[in-house]
């Protein structure tokens, strides 16, 4: 892949929410890799783990121990809250072990790589080093995320033209909450120019389509999934990009990668989260924040943003695709993942 050779071992598949089967499917990767790791790849300078799942934490100790060679660990999900924030796993006793687990594994690491610096914080309170710490938040690729012109036949096609478009992207799952924008387009059904259009798919997708059915919501349009290389012409059609998460303690404290994509395409953003993301959001201008799973304070933050002119909105927009080039840059990012991995192996001699 783009010249990296890839080395796939034999797992169980599974992508159901079924906590069991899920928990098969982390274990048999972290095994095959764990035993056929040392066989099918050279021994490097430092191994740079991906989690999640936190269960990539067993190959990546035991191929460190074997080639005597440190790991650098990078958290996308902060576990076991995850695990908790998400539903899959609610024994108070099974998520103390994953805890613990994920204690020795930040305590086995040379280095820890976070998105957020509620991520830091967490760790932090988990006792882990300062200086093990660093904040390298995911970047925008500027070819895949880019301010596109908006295309009218598409728009018409789509049902888009001549609306005010709150749009959201991504995956529709649990941790999402969007049961709170059917409640909200239900709040501004009389408005006949705001309407919804919710792009992609997930578990919550057939709850959320029999939601809308059931209250003859007309302003919520449901897209389907777009292939990466289309969703720029499909954010142009966006009057308002929306990003949503569940009210929950873990939330506040992560960055969604769709947050940094919206802020490449140049549209004015709508966070209903708090924490970190509120605070990027706000601290660049990019947009307006209203509480997550309060359906009147979406409402009416979109009435807000509606009533703005229409430079205000662009304002916003521009200072977004400003940030991605200039904080969020691909080259600026992985230059520094690079650096901490250079010491790994430099510690390491």
């Amino acid at each position: 892949m783009a010249g990296v050779p890839v080395v796939r071992v034999p797992l169980y598949p599974e992508h159901s929410r079924s906590g069991l089967r899920r928990a098969l499917n982390y274990l048999s990767f972290a095994l095959s890799s764990s035993v056929l790791g040392s066989w099918n790849v050279q021994r490097p300078d430092v191994l740079f783990v991906y989690h999640p799942p936190l269960t990539i934490g067993i190959p990546a100790y035991v191929l460190s121990r074997l080639w005597h060679v440190p790991f650098v660990y990078q958290i996308q999900d902060m576990w076991p809250e995850t695990l908790a924030a998400t539903g899959m796993l609610h024994n108070p006793r099974l998520l103390g072990w994953v805890g613990r687990f994920a204690s020795r594994v930040y305590r086995q690491a040379h280095s820890i790589l976070v998105i957020s610096p509620g991520f830091r914080r967490n760790l932090l309170e988990k006792g882990v080093p300062p200086e093990k710490i660093h904040v390298i938040p995911n970047w925008v690729d500027p070819a895949a995320y880019y301010p596109a012109a908006p295309d009218a036949e598409l728009a018409h096609k789509l049902g888009l033209a001549e609306r005010f478009n709150v749009m959201f992207a991504g995956n529709m799952g649990e941790a999402q909450g969007l049961e709170t924008v059917i409640a909200a387009a239900k709040a501004l059904r009389d408005d006949p120019v705001i309407q919804f259009a919710l792009v992609g798919d997930g578990v919550a997708l057939p709850r959320l389509q029999r939601l809308a059915e059931q209250e003859g919501l007309a302003n919520v349009r449901f897209l389907g999934r777009y292939p990466a290389n289309e969703m720029p012409c499909l954010y142009a059609l966006a009057d308002v990009l929306l990003v949503h998460l569940k009210d929950d303690p873990l939330f506040r404290i992560t960055i969604p990668h769709k947050t940094l994509a919206y802020l490449g395409s140049g549209k004015p953003i709508l966070a209903a989260v708090g924490g970190d993301v509120a605070d990027l959001i706000e601290s660049i201008g990019a947009g307006v924040t209203c509480p997550p799973e309060n359906a009147p304070a979406l409402a009416a933050a979109i009435r807000a943003m509606q009533a703005m002119p229409a430079e205000q909105r662009q304002a916003m927009g521009a200072m977004g695709a400003l940030a991605a080039q200039a904080r969020y840059n691909r080259d600026l990012l992985t230059g520094q993942i690079e650096r901490v991995l250079y010491q790994a192996a430099f510690d390491r001699d």
